[in-house]
């Protein structure tokens, strides 16, 4: 499945006031009344339109005659450890961004998040609007997890997870892909299309069993390989990026 982009002849097309708010000259605020004093040039024209589209190798964007530069987009898979949290910044805890420090790139942030004890793959970049796709509820994505459940996984336990459970929420979770592993009669793969709290937790509580380790090992075309050591990370191959639909 490809995530498309609203694209032109190949180029990303990105709105102006976004574009504006990327290269840091001010908030959204801001950058409306900019427009709105006609500071903002687009190929040597006043725009005032905050909609108006704009590409990278294609438009030259100035603010006060002054040329600004495209924030460059980068994206990273980290195999994340158990033990660190899901955050950006936390005063007490290490986080998963701090794994990532003299990466390439600013403003990064998590595409979504795992447990503190769980383990495996973490998107990470500055890209808000592949975030927004992924981690849309009606974009349905595909996460797969490898769960070490606290008793044998039968095939009644399967047949119910991938049919939806009551895991107390207002409604059942949606029809999922579990998958017996041929190594442990107590491990599963499971392949669930939402990001409930504790969601693979609750659902194997629901029907009578219980994590005891759990690792992501893929999220929507992207997947996490055996090479790549817990705590480290890699930038995503051009394919991984074509797949997602991310243009450049």
């Amino acid at each position: 499945m490809k995530f498309l982009l609203d694209s032109c002849g190949g180029m990303e097309l990105i709105r102006l006031d976004k574009f504006l708010c990327d290269a840091n000259v001010g908030t959204r605020s801001e950058v409306k009344e900019l427009l709105k004093r006609g500071r903002v040039t687009v190929d040597g024209s006043v725009v005032q339109k905050a909609d108006f589209k704009v590409a990278e190798g294609k438009n030259v964007v100035c603010l006060d005659k002054k040329p600004l530069t495209f924030a460059q987009k980068v994206y990273y898979l980290l195999n994340k450890p158990a033990g660190v949290v899901s955050a950006s910044r936390d005063r007490r805890e290490k986080t998963a961004l701090d794994l990532l420090k003299g990466a390439p790139g600013r403003d990064l942030f998590l595409v979504g998040r795992l447990d503190k004890d769980t383990e495996g793959l973490l998107l990470v970049t500055n890209d808000g609007d592949l975030a927004h796709r992924l981690l849309s509820p009606g974009r349905h994505v595909d996460k797969t997890y490898r769960v070490l459940a606290q008793k044998e996984v039968t095939q009644e336990c399967l047949k119910r997870l991938e049919a939806g459970v009551d895991i107390g929420d207002e409604k059942p979770t949606r029809p999922a892909v579990a998958k017996k592993l041929a190594d442990t009669p107590n491990g599963l793969l499971l392949t669930i299309q939402e990001g409930r709290f504790h969601q693979v937790k609750r659902m194997l509580l629901a029907v009578g069993n219980e994590v005891v380790g759990l690792t992501r090992i893929s999220m929507g075309p992207v997947v996490l390989e055996d090479s790549l050591p817990i705590g480290q990370w890699r930038p995503l191959t051009e394919k991984e990026k074509e797949d997602l639909g991310v243009l450049h």
